[in-house]
């Protein structure tokens, strides 16, 4: 939580660190011919960002529940010895001559299956479907405990025990577990275990979902998948890297990947320096600067051609693409006057200060329960409409905005930083305020004198 919470502050600090500033800098010069620039955001974000890291750094951590901060390694959130155990196949046994294939059906019945093999001393963990099975044999098998019993005592298994063993069982050469976490708009999102066939599509065998820090110890098989849980993985190490990707997965674990050499990477950040710069000096403008800086590393081959549609934030582009009409409607319906009337009429004869605090307030609640870019769209016009009827700067409105919409940190809903960091922390939905309520109080104060010194009324 201090990791997310310390990535949305750094946010503040420039034009594109985070959607808001963006939507709020192009609103300000669709409506005063002038929009923000790089740095503008610095002073007041800068400011919030330091004073927020210092208070999660030295006193806000330790507000984080106990729960959450004690499942801090895999092993905690998995306990992989619960549910991967290996039995042995006596002479006699039900499965004995069956085909692999066979023996799968029958414990998937069960609800559990067969992730590796141990014959004559020598581990697959690619199970040769048309083999017989043969007396002696040794089987991986992975499930709940209670279906771990069913399917022994079903096929007629011995178990040979687990104690201490779990990890060599799992670790045949080339072959080992791999963690990774559901992120926002994975392939997984919604869909059951079942549907996904992970060893038939993927090549790989799903062990364990760890979900809010707890092990899933239900019917695995029928588990929806949702954002924020842990995926214990097991299959060949070469290939998990291509297939955690490719579900949109983000890896939790070091597997001394490489995705580029180092002289690739020191040109990537040589055309992402140049476009920033760029952009900063007002030598072309910043979308387009990034926009040839991207198409840069397609042609120089840095980013493939095939990962471009992937890497693109489809679900955010349709988001805005939304509620970007929604907004420009609630200005032409009078719908924002509307609003401004029914929650700023009270205080219109008083200082624009307490309108500005108000503002800041109320953004920062609906960002808690609305997307960050969809709150800095709804709210830009009502902020000038509030500065118009006050007859002030709209510069300080707007950019009690663009701090409010990026502030969200009493649920994990408000911000994909904080739902993505719900499974692996072992957070559960009310964990959140615990932290994020005095952090956000704290903003409030720090950010109000901060945008009065910089943006004068």
């Amino acid at each position: 939580m201090p990791l997310s919470f310390a990535s949305i502050l750094g946010g503040l600090v420039t034009l594109i660190g985070t959607p808001p500033n963006i939507i709020i800098a192009t609103y300000r010069g669709q409506v005063t011919g002038e929009p923000f620039k790089m740095f503008d955001f610095l002073p007041v974000g800068g400011t919030v960002a330091l004073v927020g890291c210092i208070f999660v750094v030295s006193i806000g951590w330790r507000l984080i529940a106990s729960a959450g901060r004690a499942k801090a390694a895999p092993q905690d959130l998995f306990q992989i010895e619960d549910y991967v155990t290996q039995a042995r196949v006596p002479r006699g046994a039900k499965i004995v001559g069956m085909t692999f294939a066979e023996a799968e059906e029958l414990a998937a019945r069960s609800d559990a299956q067969f992730v590796g093999l141990t014959r004559r001393g020598r581990r697959y963990t690619r199970l040769p479907k048309r083999v017989p099975i043969a007396a002696s044999d040794r089987l991986i098998i992975e499930a709940g405990p209670a279906e771990i019993d069913k399917v022994v005592t079903d096929l007629g298994l011995k178990i040979v025990g687990t104690e201490g063993a779990s990890s060599a069982l799992l670790s045949a050469e080339g072959s080992g577990p791999a963690e990774a976490v559901v992120q926002a708009g994975s392939r997984l999102e919604g869909r059951t275990v079942e549907s996904m066939r992970f060893p038939s599509r993927h090549g790989v065998h799903l062990l364990a979902v760890s979900r809010q820090g707890r092990p899933y110890r239900d019917h695995l098989s029928a588990l929806r998948f949702r954002v924020g849980d842990v995926l214990l993985l097991h299959g060949d190490l070469d290939h998990l890297p291509e297939v955690i990707s490719s579900l949109g997965c983000l890896p939790l674990a070091e597997r001394g990947l490489q995705f580029g050499t180092g002289k690739r990477i020191t040109v990537s950040l040589g055309i992402y320096g140049l476009a920033i710069t760029a952009g900063a000096i007002n030598l072309l403008p910043l979308e387009v600067a990034l926009g040839l800086a991207a198409v840069v590393m397609v042609i120089s081959n840095i980013v493939p051609l095939r990962d471009l549609y992937e890497s693109i934030d489809w679900p955010v582009i349709v988001l805005l693409g939304a509620m970007i009409p929604i907004g420009g409607a609630l200005e032409s319906t009078g719908a924002t006057d509307a609003i401004v009337g029914l929650l700023f009429e009270p205080v219109r004869n008083v200082s624009p200060v307490i309108a500005l605090v108000l503002l800041l307030v109320f953004t920062m609640t609906l960002s808690d329960i609305l997307n960050n870019a969809a709150t800095a769209v709804v709210m830009a016009p009502i902020a000038v409409a509030v500065a118009d009827r006050l007859t002030v700067s709209s510069d300080p409105f707007l950019m009690a905005v663009a701090v409010g919409a990026s502030c969200a940190f009493l649920t994990p809903i408000g911000h994909q930083n904080n739902a993505l960091i719900m499974g692996p922390g072992g957070y559960a939905f009310g964990d959140y305020w615990r932290l994020g309520l005095p952090l956000e109080i704290l903003i409030v104060a720090v950010a109000t004198p901060a945008i009065l010194l910089v943006w004068p009324l």
